[in-house]
């Protein structure tokens, strides 16, 4: 079974959603830890709940964010994990901690990436007019909110929609594509090759979802 740990900086809806699934037998992971650069997460509180290892490392208590990377680098290789996730993680990653963990680093991203990487991505596709909408799992590189595609998924913006009700609408997208994302990681499923992901014996499951950067829709 792999070890993840888990970065949140709020109170961590994804964290709820994988360790619901790995509660109900659906995702075969064991959730070493769960850390956070903010003391006040509310996640850390719903973690150590669920009866998981919490940490918090406060960045302001940092000279720099080099250092806070390194402190932070130091807490999760203490659980050995073979992937890092991070679910809410509001901070901008220096390219040495990318590099530990490269090929073994997830985030999820609120936009069909490439299109709207970065803050207030659901404003941003309001004040843009567009009709498709959604959110992206895939490894961290370097560079901001871009990375390999393992998977997306699409929601409509529907006349008289808010900042508010189309975050909420993907939201609940969010919840069902990453822990299929992390799932398919620990089943070994995933292949990085030439910069693209593939998975191994792609075919319909539970979920409905089938290949990476599938579009999974929600009428309403």
């Amino acid at each position: 079974m792999k070890n993840i740990v888990i970065l949140i900086s709020g109170r961590g809806s994804n964290m709820e959603a994988m360790i619901a699934e790995r509660d109900a037998g659906r995702l075969p992971v064991n959730i070493a830890a769960v850390i956070s650069n903010r003391p006040d997460a509310k996640g850390l509180e719903t973690a150590a709940a669920a009866g998981i290892a919490t940490h918090s490392l406060d960045h302001k208590a940092y000279a720099g964010r080099d250092a806070f990377d390194v402190a932070l680098a130091q807490c999760i290789d203490e659980y050995a994990p073979d992937l890092v996730v991070l679910a809410g993680f509001m901070r901008i990653l220096t390219p040495a901690f990318v590099r530990r963990y490269e090929g073994r680093l997830f985030n999820i991203h609120p936009s069909l990436l490439p299109s709207f990487p970065g803050l207030h991505t659901h404003q941003r596709a309001l004040d843009e007019g567009v009709r498709i909408h959604g959110c992206t799992v895939h490894f961290v590189t370097a560079e901001l909110d871009h990375g390999p595609v393992v998977i997306q998924a699409a929601v409509p913006v529907v006349d008289g929609d808010s900042e508010a009700t189309l975050a909420a609408r993907v939201l609940r997208q969010e919840h069902r594509i990453y822990p299929q994302a992390v799932r398919w990681f620990a089943e070994g499923r995933l292949r990085l090759a030439d910069g693209r992901v593939q998975v191994d014996g792609a075919m319909a499951d539970d979920a409905g979802l089938v290949v990476p950067e599938l579009i999974v829709p929600e009428l309403r």
